[in-house]
C-alpha cells in the first residue's frame, strides 16, 4: 500500500500542504474549521507524520518531560495520562519521573545539563524549589510549573483557584448546617504554599456567614496519604469538645484514611460526619460511601501546560511568562449527601 503524504491529505480537504503541516505541527494560526477538516483527512486516510525526521529537522529530540512529586498518589498519575495524551496530540513522547518532593533532585532535574540534551520542553511539579533555585536556572528548554509553588515566577504556571474551591467545598458542608467543620490537611511551612491556599479558602467560607472559626479542628499533615489523613481523624475524634460534625479533607486520600477511621470507630458517613474531598481521583467513585470532591479539570492542566511548551518551541521564548488557570468543580456525592 502506496505511504499518504502530505499532498494527499491537502488534496481530501481543500487546502494546502503548508496548511496541513501547521495543523499536524500543532501550530495555532489556523482556523478551528480548518483545522477540523485536516484532522478529518489525516483520520480517513491514515496519515502519520515522520516524527523522528521532523524533529531532527527542527533540532529537537520529540520528548517531553513530566516531573510529578509522587506517581503512587493517584492524582499525579491520573494526571500524566493526560499529559501523554496533549502530548501525543502534537507528536511527541512524554517521559515521566518523579521526584518524592527532594529538593535536590527538583533542582537537579530543572538544571541546564541532562535534560537539556534529552528534552525538548519540562513541565514540573515541585514541592520544595525556591524563586533563588529558578533564578540560578540556566537551561535553555521550556518550564511549565504546576500548582501554586513558586507563583509569580519567570516561567509559565498552571493551576486551580484554590482558594476559592476550598470555600466552595466549606460552603457546601454549612449549607448542609454543619457547624463543627474540621480541615484536614494544613501545612504551615514554607513549601506548603497549596495547603495553606485551602485554609485560606476554608476559613473564607466561615466568614462569608459571619461564623468563627475554630483553630482547633484544623489539622496539620506531613504530608497528604491515606495514613495521615486516618491519624488526623482519630486526633480529631478524641477533640475535648467532641469530633466534629463534617470534615474538608485537601485531598481525596486523606479523606479516604479519615472515612476508613469513622467507620472503623462506628460512626456513619455523612449521617454522623459528612466528608468531603479535593482531586476526584478514580476511586472516589467506587468507595463506600462514594466521596465528595472538589474536581479539578486534570484534562485542562495537560492540555494548557503542553501548549504552552509547544507554544515556545514554535514562537520562541520571548513571551511573557503566563499565568494559567484551569477550572474545577465540586463533585456531590454519598459522603455529603448520603
Amino acid at each position: 500500500m502506496a505511504t499518504t503524504r502530505l499532498r494527499d491529505v491537502a488534496a481530501r480537504a481543500g487546502v494546502s500542504i503548508r496548511t496541513v503541516s501547521n495543523v499536524v505541527n500543532g501550530y495555532a494560526q489556523v482556523s478551528d474549521e480548518t483545522r477540523r477538516r485536516v484532522e478529518e483527512a489525516v483520520a480517513e486516510l491514515g496519515y502519520r507524520p515522520n516524527l523522528l525526521a521532523r524533529n531532527l529537522k527542527r533540532g529537537r529530540t520529540g520528548l517531553l518531560a513530566l516531573v510529578v512529586p509522587e506517581l503512587d498518589v493517584p492524582y499525579f498519575s491520573e494526571l500524566a495520562r493526560f499529559v501523554i495524551a496533549e502530548g501525543r496530540r502534537y507528536g511527541y513522547t512524554v517521559v515521566v519521573d518523579q521526584t518524592d518532593g527532594e529538593p535536590e533532585r527538583e533542582r537537579e532535574l530543572i538544571m541546564r545539563g541532562a535534560s537539556a540534551a534529552l528534552f525538548d520542553g519540562v513541565i514540573l511539579s515541585p514541592l520544595s524549589l525556591s524563586q533563588a533555585d529558578l533564578a540560578r536556572r540556566d537551561g535553555s528548554e521550556p518550564l511549565v510549573l504546576l500548582g501554586e509553588r513558586i507563583a509569580d515566577s519567570p516561567y509559565d504556571h498552571v493551576a486551580i483557584d484554590n482558594v476559592t474551591a476550598a470555600c466552595t467545598a466549606t460552603e457546601h458542608l454549612l449549607g448542609l448546617g454543619r457547624r463543627r467543620i474540621a480541615a484536614v490537611g494544613d501545612q504551615p511551612y514554607d513549601t506548603g504554599e497549596t495547603a495553606q491556599l485551602r485554609t485560606r479558602g476554608y476559613r473564607d467560607a466561615h466568614a462569608a456567614r459571619g461564623l468563627p472559626v475554630d483553630d482547633s479542628l484544623i489539622v496539620p499533615t506531613a504530608r497528604f496519604h491515606r495514613s495521615d489523613g486516618a491519624a488526623a481523624m482519630a486526633d480529631l475524634l478524641n477533640h475535648p469538645d467532641g469530633p466534629p460534625d463534617a470534615v474538608f479533607c485537601y485531598n481525596d486520600l486523606l479523606a479516604e484514611g479519615a472515612i476508613r477511621t469513622l467507620l472503623t470507630r462506628g460512626l456513619r458517613v455523612p449521617q454522623d460526619v459528612a466528608v468531603v474531598g479535593f482531586d476526584d481521583i478514580e476511586t472516589g467513585l467506587y468507595s463506600t460511601p462514594t466521596l465528595t470532591t472538589v474536581s479539578p479539570d486534570k484534562a485542562a492542566i495537560a492540555r494548557l501546560a503542553v501548549q504552552r511548551l509547544i507554544g515556545r518551541l514554535t514562537d520562541g521564548p520571548d513571551e511573557p511568562p503566563a499565568e494559567l488557570w484551569a477550572p474545577h468543580h465540586l463533585a456531590v456525592r454519598e459522603s455529603t449527601t448520603g
